[in-house]
C-alpha cells in the first residue's frame, strides 16, 4: 500500500478504517449506499463479507511497521443496526485481528444517531490494545485508549477568521490530551472549513501557535502536504 510506505518514511503511523461495508452500515454515501438503504445488518452475508476483509486486511498488514490499528466499522447506524449485531461483529472482528497481531490497535466506533454513547462499555469486546473514537474521556476505563476526531467548523453564519482560529486553538488544546492523539476530517475537501489544507494556507488554523500536546507538530503537516493525500492523522 503506498501510503504506508508514505507513513514508514515521514514517521506517521497509519490506522485501516473500513468505511463501506456490502449493504451499508449508515445509507449514506460514503458507506456504498447508492439510494440510502441500509442492509447490512440485516444480511448475514454481507456481515460474513466484511470479516472476510477484516481477514485480508489483518493479515495483510499486521506485521507492517506503519500499522497501528484496523477500525473494524465506520459509523454504523444506530436506528437500523441493532447493538446485538454490532457487538457479535465487533467481537468477531477483535478476534480475526489477534489471530494475526497481538499488538495492533482494534478500534470499534460507536453507532450514529440518537443512541447511548456508553452502550459498548460492558460488552466485553476485547481486552488488548483497544480503542474508540469519542468525545467522553469516561472510555479510558474500558478502552486502551481513545482519540479525537475533528473538523474546524460548526453552526454558525458570520464567523470571522479570528473566531475560526480562536475555535481551533481551543480544540487542538483540547485534543492534544487524547491518549492516542487526534486525527483532523480532512486533508481535502469541498467544505472548505474541513479542508485541512485550505485551513492553514489560509490562517484559519494556526498549528505552529498551539503549545498542547507533543503530538501536535506544524513539520509533520509540512511533510505530509508534500503527499497531497486524502485523509491523514497524527
Amino acid at each position: 500500500m503506498r501510503s504506508h510506505g508514505h507513513s514508514r518514511a515521514y514517521s506517521i503511523k497509519c490506522i485501516i478504517d473500513l468505511h463501506a461495508a456490502p449493504g451499508s452500515q449508515n445509507g449514506m454515501e460514503h458507506s456504498s449506499s447508492r439510494d440510502g438503504t441500509t442492509g447490512w445488518s440485516t444480511s448475514p452475508d454481507s456481515i460474513s463479507q466484511t470479516l472476510v476483509v477484516i481477514d485480508f486486511l489483518a493479515s495483510r498488514y499486521a506485521k507492517h511497521p506503519a500499522l497501528l490499528g484496523i477500525e473494524l466499522l465506520n459509523e454504523p447506524s444506530s436506528a437500523t443496526v441493532p447493538l446485538d449485531i454490532l457487538v457479535s461483529y465487533y467481537k468477531q472482528g477483535y478476534q480475526i485481528v489477534r489471530k494475526y497481531s497481538s499488538t495492533a490497535y482494534v478500534i470499534f466506533c460507536q453507532r450514529i444517531g440518537n443512541t447511548d454513547p456508553f452502550e459498548l462499555y460492558q460488552a466485553n469486546l476485547g481486552s488488548i490494545n483497544t480503542g474508540v473514537p469519542s468525545t467522553s474521556s469516561e472510555w479510558c476505563k474500558w478502552a486502551s485508549c481513545f482519540y479525537w476526531e475533528w473538523v474546524n467548523e460548526w453552526n454558525v453564519m458570520s464567523g470571522s477568521q479570528l473566531d475560526y482560529q480562536d475555535f481551533g486553538r481551543a480544540q487542538l488544546e483540547v485534543y492534544g490530551a487524547a491518549s492516542f492523539g487526534w486525527a483532523y476530517w480532512t486533508i481535502k475537501n469541498d467544505r472548505k472549513h474541513w479542508d485541512f489544507e485550505w485551513n492553514i494556507q489560509n490562517n484559519y488554523l494556526q498549528l505552529g501557535k498551539i503549545v498542547a500536546s507533543p503530538t501536535i507538530h506544524r513539520e509533520k503537516y509540512n511533510k505530509f502536504l508534500n503527499l497531497k493525500r486524502l485523509a491523514f492523522c497524527f
